[in-house]
């Protein structure tokens, strides 16, 4: 039996613990900020938010290259002889890392790539069901595996609100006009995962702490989400008082394996200091 060896991408924002923990391999996207390109994961959030408060710019992120992903895959190979990849990558809508793995991989075996067409919480919520699946069939075909999991990747839900408009504004992602209104209205845009697509869905206002609840309230009534386990996402700045409270409130909807992510470099430098996401797997 070949052992079977799980991937993803930094944007998937997993736990260090949990990729330690179950062996998953995890592959560095990159930030590029002041000239410079760093491995997502080697670069402390902090620093994007001192970069814009000194230059009023984000810095920009960039695709794991085909040369990584060669490396990348070569190396587990090496270290685990015989064994099956399963990589399960970050949305091909928003990124050209998953065809960047197809083309490291056009001459390599048993490797399978899956597109989660997903980021962050609702990539990882793909990955512990993974984790999950060998844990309970450490037996399990590779190729039945992989079925598994092509079958909840339209099922895995993310739903997440910025902690300020600045960083979309300063990435272009909205206009001088849309920012100064939602800026004056104290507006906040959900942004959904919806076929792979990052999509700008519902428009909340008030304080954060309003926010998050109406957040994460609405999504609970909107999917049916497996209660084994959820995925509360943040970025550093998020109140303390906000995160209890979103705690509380899985708690009161019947979730009980709550599992916190603080979102790396990749994905807070698109979504500023203070956000809040959440992310499950939506059941049948």
């Amino acid at each position: 039996m070949k052992r079977i060896i799980l991937t993803t991408e930094s944007g998937a924002d997993l736990p260090q613990d949990v990729a330690d923990r179950y062996t998953v391999q995890v592959v560095p996207m990159h930030v590029i900020m002041d000239g410079k390109d760093y491995l997502d994961g080697s670069l402390p959030v902090e620093n994007i938010y001192d970069f814009y408060e000194q230059t009023k710019k984000i810095p920009s992120t960039t695709a794991t290259n085909v040369h990584e992903y060669e490396q990348f895959f070569k190396k587990i190979k090496t270290k685990y002889p015989d064994c099956v990849i399963v990589h399960i990558g970050y949305t091909s809508k928003a990124s050209s890392s998953f065809q960047n793995a197809i083309i490291a991989t056009e001459e390599m075996d048993d490797i399978f790539l899956i597109d989660a067409l997903n980021v962050t919480g609702g990539l990882a919520a793909i990955v512990m069901y993974a984790i999950d699946l060998l844990e309970k069939e450490p037996a399990i075909e590779p190729e039945i595996l992989v079925q598994k999991i092509q079958y909840i990747v339209p099922k895995s839900r993310l739903s997440f609100v910025p902690g300020s408009l600045e960083f979309l504004k300063a990435g272009g992602r909205v206009s001088n006009l849309a920012y100064l209104g939602g800026a004056l209205l104290k507006i906040k845009p959900c942004i959904e995962l919806i076929d792979g697509n990052l999509v700008s869905t519902k428009k909340y206002r008030g304080k954060m702490s309003v926010v998050t609840e109406k957040l994460i309230q609405e999504y609970f009534n909107q999917y049916n989400i497996d209660k084994g386990q959820l995925y509360l996402i943040y970025s550093i700045g998020l109140d303390e008082k906000i995160k209890e409270k979103m705690t509380d409130i899985a708690k009161e909807n019947g979730f009980e394996n709550i599992k916190w992510m603080q979102a790396g470099a990749m994905i807070s430098t698109h979504a500023g200091p203070g956000g809040f996401g959440v992310a499950g797997i939506e059941r049948d």
